[in-house]
């Protein structure tokens, strides 16, 4: 009996885990629609706080799921490596959701517009940066599910994370060649930066994946 409790409190922590990832992303899908309500196309800005909102929403709901796996775990469910391999996993990811409420209370408490000239720079990086954390969601769920291939989605993440490191850079060039005002210049830096960082986390996140894969064969 003791052993099937421990196997069904196993499955209910996976099936958590599936849900925070679903949780992440919802936030991701807001975080998109806000930036494209206003910041990218230009529009009237009508949706941006609905998007905010639910975007913030999205966070606090991945929150409250990451806390209930982790009073789970922690009451014996584990072994002590596993649990942690898994809260230092989880801890990683959710820093990812912390940016995309970041950037977008930037864009609205600071009134940032971006000027048309880096529009399409600045949807690339985007592009490539959300694509990164779709692949880590893959990556996670192949994790728990013992699929093969982590690898590979390291790779991929990697290969993403060097295009959006280009790109970042690219952006800020621009910025400071141009005539912006310089105060302006300083504050898109500032954003640009903050959507860089989202590639990366990701990154750090596939390589953490990557090695708790590989504990698990040794």
């Amino acid at each position: 009996m003791m052993l099937k409790s421990l196997f069904k409190k196993q499955n209910k922590i996976e099936s958590l885990v599936y849900d925070y990832l679903e949780a992440l992303a919802l936030g991701q899908e807001s975080f998109l629609n806000a930036l494209n309500a206003c910041f990218l196309s230009g529009t009237t800005c009508e949706d941006f706080d609905f998007f905010i909102g639910q975007t913030h929403k999205y966070e606090s709901k991945a929150d409250d799921i990451r806390e209930e796996i982790n009073n789970m775990m922690y009451g014996k469910v584990l072994i002590p490596d596993a649990r942690g391999d898994i809260m230092e996993l989880l801890t990683c990811i959710d820093e990812i959701p912390r940016l995309y409420e970041h950037i977008l209370y930037m864009i609205h408490d600071q009134q940032i517009m971006l000027p048309e000239f880096l529009l399409a720079d600045v949807k690339d990086l985007l592009r490539i940066s959300v694509e990164c954390c779709d692949l880590l969601i893959q990556q996670t769920t192949a994790l728990f599910q013992k699929k093969e291939g982590i690898r590979s989605f390291v790779n991929k993440i990697d290969i993403n994370e060097s295009h959006c490191d280009h790109a970042e850079r690219r952006i800020i060039g621009r910025v400071f060649t141009s005539d912006m005002d310089p105060f302006d210049k300083l504050q898109i830096k500032e954003l640009i930066q903050l959507m860089g960082d989202i590639s990366d986390q990701a990154d750090s996140c596939s390589r953490l994946i990557n090695i708790i894969s590989m504990k698990r064969r040794v």
